[in-house]
């Protein structure tokens, strides 16, 4: 039988033609030879090292002005220090950090940023959480609103707090007229613990609520659809599916913005120190609003006390680390129970 065109031909040792060997390269010169090494190995020093090379600009800026500075202010908190001659310290141990123990005034800004931030943090995450529940469904005009709600938060701290002042004025601020408009006698905000407390808190809810009403927006369509459709199917109304659908599914990302809240309530310093620009870092006349940030402040650069503002920061650090381990607890309790 004849074989045709479409047919594969024999293998070599079974009758057909062996195939033709390939010509040989010629010789490359020493020259060439050292090229090619050298680029082989470059190419290799490539892909091993330039990870490395990308992410140092980071570490290097990292340890000049995040680790640097961290293990001086630890170091110079074992030292009595002035600002007047950073240079000259003097051995105390941990004589800083037990003076606090006894000052008055650090506990009543320990106090005062805790109820500050429980007021700021609660009606904020509160309020973001239902403005993005209403952002979730489709809106005319979603994108506007979302950016609009971004807004506040790319406003810098010194106007906000600036026009809040204007607002909670005694004598002439809006909120007293509005309320002198329905009987209501005026208040001295500023002059106030509850109310200059109030006051603060309303700047940094102002500020925070729609950056945080975004994340929980997108944590709320990363939530199936199916187990909406399988909740109306069984009848539960969209109230019924925000707590027992969307609430569940988004309680990594709730704790989440508690803890980066709570951070931020523990460093609060911008929104007190402007509000009232005559007290300083006094946080009014009696400390009243006085927060951790401006005790520091007070402490470093008012008192001129280094060593002590150092003890200060420390403890501050130590305050986060305790809100981080809490974090990380209850967040493996929240897998075990998944």
């Amino acid at each position: 039988m004849s074989t045709t065109s479409g047919t594969a031909a024999p293998p070599a040792g079974q009758g057909g033609a062996a195939p033709r060997r390939a010509a040989s390269a010629a010789p490359l010169d020493p020259k060439e030879q050292r090229r090619r090494a050298w680029r082989s190995r470059r190419h290799h020093w490539d892909v091993k090292w330039s990870p490395y090379a990308f992410v140092a600009p980071f570490f290097l800026f990292f340890a000049a002005f995040g680790l640097f500075p961290l293990l001086y202010t630890g170091w110079s908190a074992l030292h009595r220090v002035e600002l007047t001659d950073p240079t000259h310290m003097e051995w105390v141990g941990m004589r800083n950090f037990s003076r606090l123990w006894e000052d008055e005034f650090f506990w009543n800004a320990l106090q005062n940023t805790f109820t500050i931030g429980l007021i700021s943090t609660v009606p904020q995450l509160l309020m973001a959480l239902g403005l993005a529940h209403l952002l979730n469904y489709k809106l005319r005009g979603s994108m506007f609103f979302r950016v609009a709600v971004l807004t506040p938060y790319a406003t810098s701290v010194a106007a906000a707090t600036l026009v809040f002042v204007l607002l909670f004025g005694r004598d002439y601020g809006m909120i007293n007229w509005a309320l002198g408009s329905i009987g209501i006698d005026k208040i001295d905000w500023q002059n106030g613990t509850w109310t200059s407390q109030f006051a603060v808190s309303t700047i940094v809810i102002w500020r925070w609520t729609g950056y945080n009403a975004l994340i929980y927006l997108a944590a709320m369509q990363a939530v199936p659809h199916d187990l909406y459709e399988s909740a109306s199917l069984d009848g539960a109304s969209r109230w019924q599916q925000f707590i027992h659908v969307t609430i569940p599914s988004l309680r990594p990302t709730i704790l989440f913005t508690v803890v980066v809240s709570t951070i931020g309530a523990t460093q609060l310093f911008g929104e007190p120190l402007l509000f009232n620009g005559s007290a300083g870092a006094t946080g009014g006349g009696d400390h009243q609003f006085q927060t951790l940030g401006l005790y520091l402040y007070e402490q470093g650069w008012v008192n001129l006390h280094l060593g002590r503002a150092s003890a200060i920061a420390w403890t501050m650090f130590l305050i986060l680390l305790l809100i981080a381990a809490a974090n990380w607890l209850v967040q493996r309790r929240l897998r075990k129970s998944q």
